[in-house]
C-alpha cells in the first residue's frame, strides 16, 4: 500500500483560477474503484497499490488537458513502507498521538 500526494497545475489557461480544470482531474479519480482519496487545497492525497496511484494519476494528467490547455505540470510524492501497514488516517493518528504527549 502506498500514499501519494498529487499536485496538477495547469498552464496558460485563460484566467488565473485553475479550479475548473483541476476538477475534470478529480472526476477521473471520483471514477477509480479501490482507491481512496481527500481533496486538499494545495493537492490530493491518494491511497492504494502503488500501480494503480500511477495509472490513475496519468489519467488524471491526461484529463487536465482538456478546455484549450496546452501544458500541464505534475507533481507526485510517494510515501511506500513496505515494514508494516502504511494509511493516510494511520499517518495522521501517529501525529496526533505524538502532539497529545
Amino acid at each position: 500500500m502506498a500514499i501519494a500526494k498529487i499536485s496538477i497545475i495547469p498552464m496558460g489557461t485563460k484566467t488565473p483560477s485553475v479550479s475548473k480544470y483541476v476538477a475534470r482531474a478529480v472526476k477521473v479519480l471520483q471514477q477509480e474503484k479501490g482507491i481512496k482519496y481527500e481533496i486538499t487545497a494545495m493537492g490530493t492525497i491518494i491511497e492504494g497499490d502503488l500501480d494503480r496511484i500511477l495509472t490513475v494519476v496519468r489519467k488524471m494528467h491526461e484529463e487536465t488537458f482538456g478546455e484549450g490547455v496546452a501544458r500541464v505540470i505534475t507533481t507526485i510524492e510517494i510515501d511506500e513502507r513496505r515494514d508494516k501497514a502504511l494509511s493516510m488516517r494511520g499517518k495522521v493518528d501517529s501525529l496526533r498521538k505524538e502532539l497529545a504527549h
